[in-house]
């Protein structure tokens, strides 16, 4: 199936997009207006951007069904700062609560049961139960468009940061597996990264895999292995020694496998699974 933005309705489109691009991170934003009344509101198009300087960008997008704009966006209009805290599981329902379109001067703070901490260098408060709370200051606005479900990307300098200590690990910053966040899906539904949803793959940065293009034909034609497997494998930094080879050929468990490439592939699969990568990827050179 194939369109053009432009041949759905914009709910549709919205959905769409929403539940293929995800999962998203959550910025739960809280603001004041010039006035000092708070505001506390999620927003999911949001990420980070850079690192030096800190900068985040998220955008309260205009609503779809009426195209009026977020109070966030009003209250940032005014006063330039914002904070931006991080959901965990914890506080996913309080989150979702917040999410309510009160009238202005409703502070969602309140009507969530959140804990509503100053901020030391804004006048926009943080929450006491996010795992990390990022005091900023916007450095621009850029609308994309004057109609329902257009952007307003907010970019925005991260000026002061507090960490949850509970979150953190022995070295003071925050630990992936003392954290359970989450993210946002299409329609209603969040996913929770933490436990066996967390998964690690090593990162090819520093070194330069061999690439999938030079495993064997038989390899990359494997009914057996995966996408996943063979992007394994070609990560590995070289082809296997023949020292390594000689090895495995006086194997006498090796010659059953080379007789049959679905068994071969199949203890590859196994050795892959069990991170014995450079084995796996021998065997295939055999």
């Amino acid at each position: 199936m194939t369109f053009q933005p432009k041949d759905l309705p914009t709910g549709q489109l919205h959905a769409c997009l929403l539940a293929g691009i995800a999962p998203r991170p959550i910025a739960f934003v809280s603001t004041v207006d010039a006035a000092g009344q708070v505001n506390l509101s999620p927003y999911s198009f949001f990420n980070i951007f850079g690192s030096n300087p800190a900068t985040l960008i998220f955008s309260p997008a205009r609503r779809v069904r009426d195209n009026t704009t977020k109070h966030t966006l009003q209250n940032i209009q005014e006063t330039m700062v914002c904070t931006v805290n991080i959901v965990d599981y914890p506080m996913v329902e309080q989150m979702s609560l917040a999410s309510t379109e009160y009238e202005k001067g409703v502070n969602e703070f309140v009507k969530a049961g959140l804990t509503q901490l100053p901020s030391e260098l804004i006048d926009a408060p943080r929450v006491g139960e996010s795992p990390l709370a990022m005091e900023c200051r916007v450095q621009q606005i850029i609308e994309t468009g004057d109609e329902g479900g257009a952007g307003n990307l907010v970019i925005a300098e991260v000026i002061n940061v507090h960490l949850r200590e509970d979150a953190c690990g022995e070295n003071g910053l925050l630990d992936v597996d003392k954290l359970d966040l989450v993210g946002r899906m299409g329609g209603s539904y969040y996913v929770r990264a933490s436990g066996e949803a967390l998964f690690e793959i090593p990162k090819p940065l520093r070194t330069r895999g061999i690439g999938v293009d030079s495993l064997p034909q038989h390899a990359r034609n494997s009914t057996v292995l995966t996408g996943n497997d063979l992007g394994r494998l070609g990560n590995q930094e070289t082809v296997p020694k023949e020292e390594t080879l000689a090895v495995l050929r006086a194997d006498k468990d090796t010659a059953t496998l080379l007789a049959n490439k679905t068994d071969l592939h199949k203890e590859v699969k196994r050795l892959l699974a069990e991170g014995e990568n450079e084995k796996a990827l021998a065997l295939l050179f055999l």
